[in-house]
């Protein structure tokens, strides 16, 4: 699972580092600084298995490093919360990133509020662990104050000193010495030189009222260097923030109790270790559900055998999810020759559909031919999964479409009217187990 690295360049031109693993809703992990390494971290036993944890419960995980530190640029000396967000900016957007769940921990969490509330249709949920508004709230903190003496007066000193911090000083010996020198790895001391004096003067505290996406601030109740009311102040000015206070004293999500960590964010993101979904929509607003079905998947497993024909699958689902997490959709459930998702935007879900399409056509494989049908409404959720009619008439119509194309209800069509989406009128079609006849349309996707 070692990720590929990659690079984009922000807006002052500084390369930033960026990589991926998994596949599934995006979920952007951002720098620890200056604790942030994306291709020598996954060296870090606790910290992989913790990675890797989060893939397993169905998310794709994107990781960058921050300006100055890793394998981004080092010479560097703009630090400033802008230039923070610049980085954001370029990595999301090189990653073609529409829609994903965030992640800030410590100070950049306070990048990660701003982001959130500068964007709030791009972040579907936010993230904060063991974070704070204001870094001057924090820079007070005696702890935090001898720990930049030793920065100032002895690399070697503060690093060893910060991983007995970080992993509490009844831990075992050797795992801090590891630890302090992965640290020395990450950064040097020159740019940290730059980078804290900046660090110091940022203040979101104003942003959090503007949070639109649920939030769930996450913090250990023995951090020397950060008092719970700091947490609980940053949960209290977020629009229905939710606070989790857990036991520890480490700010490192990979020590102690990591298990209750990874239980919190997946239950939060709705994931649970792949038995839950996000259920949620806007409000009254109707959600929208889309099917796909690959054509003759029967025949091609007759035909090419079971392993080639699920290749073939793994393909179509690879493309599906892509669309998915760029989209803002819900994966709901496989169905074997296809998948089920949910859309908060109707609009939204079919221009997925077109992502769908447009990758299954870029692929030159006349053996990949899918339909899509989507329908909106008001489905009952139960138990992680939608039901009712909503659902089955959007099961119907992907039934009705023909392969390559995607048909859509006339609820779809006038929720996303005025859109720039094309339509053709596909006229009235009887379908099955509906009484009367269902107004449809085509999705002109090609052009």
């Amino acid at each position: 699972m070692d990720p590929k690295v990659r690079y984009t360049k922000s807006a002052d031109g500084v390369h930033i580092a960026f990589c991926e693993v998994g596949e599934g809703y995006p979920l952007v992990i951002m720098p620890a600084m200056p604790l942030t390494h994306v291709q020598l971290e996954w060296g870090i036993p606790d910290l992989r298995r913790l990675y890797e944890r989060l893939v397993s419960a169905g998310h794709r995980l994107i990781r960058y490093d921050a300006r100055g530190m890793g394998l981004s640029d080092r010479d560097v000396s703009d630090f400033s919360l802008p230039m923070q967000l610049a980085d954001m900016d370029a990595v999301v957007d090189a990653m073609g990133l529409d829609r994903f769940a965030l992640y800030g921990s410590g100070d950049q969490g306070m990048v990660a509020a701003a982001w959130a509330a500068r964007n709030p249709e791009r972040v579907s949920h936010l993230i904060l662990w063991c974070s704070w508004a204001n870094r001057a709230r924090i820079s007070d903190q005696a702890a935090t104050r001898a720990l930049r003496a030793l920065l100032e007066q002895d690399w070697m000193i503060y690093t060893e000193t910060a991983a007995r911090v970080l992993f509490g000083w009844s831990g075992e010996d050797r795992i801090a010495r590891e630890f302090a020198a992965f640290l020395r790895q990450c950064t040097d001391p020159g740019v940290l030189a730059h980078a804290v004096p900046q660090i110091y003067e940022w203040d979101v505290t104003d942003m959090l009222p503007r949070i639109q996406c649920p939030t769930l601030v996450l913090v250990r109740k023995d951090i020397a260097t950060l008092p719970v009311d700091i947490a609980r102040e940053m949960a209290r000015d977020i629009p229905d923030a939710r606070l989790v206070v857990q036991e520890g004293s480490s700010p490192l999500p990979f020590a102690e109790d990591t298990n209750s960590f990874i239980r919190e964010v997946t239950s939060f993101l709705g994931s649970s270790a792949g038995e839950m979904v996000d259920l949620r929509g806007t409000g009254d607003a109707p959600i929208t559900i889309l099917f796909t079905d690959m054509e003759g998947s029967t025949a091609l497993t007759q035909q090419l055998g079971d392993e080639a024909a699920q290749e073939i699958l793994r393909v179509h689902d690879r493309i599906v999810r892509n669309a998915l997490a760029s989209h803002g959709g819900t994966e709901i459930k496989h169905t074997g020759d296809g998948l089920m998702a949910s859309f908060p935007s109707a609009t939204r879900a079919v221009e997925a559909a077109i992502s769908i399409q447009r990758g299954v056509a870029a692929m030159g494989d006349e053996q990949l031919s899918v339909r899509v049908g989507l329908n909106a409404g008001e489905p009952v959720a139960e138990h992680g999964d939608y039901f009712g009619t909503t659902v089955q008439l959007a099961a119907r119509i992907c039934d009705r479409s023909a392969p390559g194309s995607i048909l859509v209800s006339a609820v779809v069509h006038d929720l996303a009217a005025g859109k720039g989406l094309r339509f053709t009128d596909a006229g009235e079609a009887e379908l099955k187990g509906f009484a009367e006849r269902v107004r449809l349309y085509e999705v002109n996707w090609k052009n």
